[in-house]
């Protein structure tokens, strides 16, 4: 018969070894979910004039793109072409040079819409700014993603008599909804792809998704399981998420955004394999190495009108949405001048 003294030896190993795990989760939990700086609360400063004429605009946007066009997905080309066609003649207006990157999917052609601002000191280090144009089935589709569209017409139409050292470019992706989700016929990918055969080094991959639904009810933010313990449950802030690899870019934006004191915010970097993580066109980006992160007000884990008819300008808070984008301006700003 064994003595304690004895079964020391695995009782010490076993402590060492919960020890260590106790110690592993908390940093990873401290690293990758908790976020540097502290996130704005109370009440939302008033919008400036510019933030007003700014949310006419986002509206002008979203409507035209939800109402005046609505579904526009591979069942629906034409209002899929309407829809690229009003984002080059928008960009256009501005004074940009918009490059198209098409390919051939399921038999039929798409479209990708690129401008450039190329940096002064540091070209070579690229800063992408994208959003998916296209829309879910039987779906007008303002919020998911009108707004990320609108939030980018806007922010291109600022940076276009802006330099920076570094290269800065918008992208208007298309095909990020089923069918083409998970695959090649994704936008994002074509695109994320061509960027790695050219070599490019994309320093920070930002994907504009589904931006402009708030709620300070309490109850109104959901998370995958788990995940509750650590964020607020009032859906009322903007989100930066991205899978573990893009843990380093999270951080700095999350904090330069908390610093502007200006909105809440809320981020964090978790496993691909948890529900929402690489929801958008940062997934195509993350894959293939490049530092990658997705802005959203978290779709489906607060959007109760998410992938339905009923997500229309309506339920799209215009002038929250000004607010974030002014503040993602900023954050560009800081991006491309690293």
């Amino acid at each position: 018969m064994k003595t304690v003294k004895q079964f020391l030896p695995a009782i010490y190993i076993g402590l060492f070894v919960v020890a260590a795990a106790i110690v592993a989760g908390t940093t990873f939990v401290n690293y990758y979910l908790i976020m540097p700086g502290k996130s704005f609360a109370g009440p939302v400063p008033p919008l400036s004039a510019e933030e007003q004429r700014m949310s006419v605009d986002l509206e002008k946007y979203v409507r035209h793109l939800a109402v005046t066009i609505g579904e526009r997905n591979l069942h629906h080309p034409a209002q899929l072409a309407a829809a690229s066609e009003f984002i080059r003649s928008q960009l256009q207006s501005y004074g940009w040079n918009v490059e198209t990157q098409s390919f051939q999917q399921n038999g039929m052609q798409f479209e990708n819409l690129i401008v450039e601002r190329r940096g002064e000191t540091k070209p070579d280090e690229i800063v992408v700014i994208g959003a998916h144009y296209d829309s879910a089935p039987n779906c007008p589709a303002a919020n998911d993603n009108g707004t990320g569209v609108a939030a980018l017409l806007c922010l291109a139409r600022q940076f276009k008599s802006q330099t920076s050292p570094r290269t800065l470019r918008f992208v208007a992706f298309t095909n990020e909804e089923p069918p083409f989700f998970g695959g090649k016929g994704m936008g994002s990918y074509q695109y994320a792809q061509s960027c790695k055969a050219g070599k490019e080094n994309i320093v920070a991959m930002l994907s504009l998704e589904t931006l402009g639904y708030y709620c300070d009810k309490p109850g109104t933010q959901l998370y995958p399981p788990g995940l509750n313990l650590l964020y607020p449950d009032r859906g009322n802030f903007i989100g930066f998420v991205g899978t573990l690899s893009a843990a380093p870019l999270v951080r700095d934006c999350v904090k330069y955004y908390r610093d502007l004191k200006n909105f809440p915010c809320e981020g964090g970097s978790a496993p691909a394999w948890i529900e929402g993580v690489d929801w958008s066109d940062h997934k195509n980006f993350s894959s293939l190495g490049y530092p990658a992160l997705m802005v959203t007000d978290t779709a489906v884990f607060r959007y109760p009108y998410y992938h339905t008819s009923q997500d229309t300008p309506e339920h799209v808070n215009f002038g929250k949405l000004a607010r974030v984008t002014t503040d993602l301006a900023k954050l560009i700003s800081h991006l491309t001048s690293r």
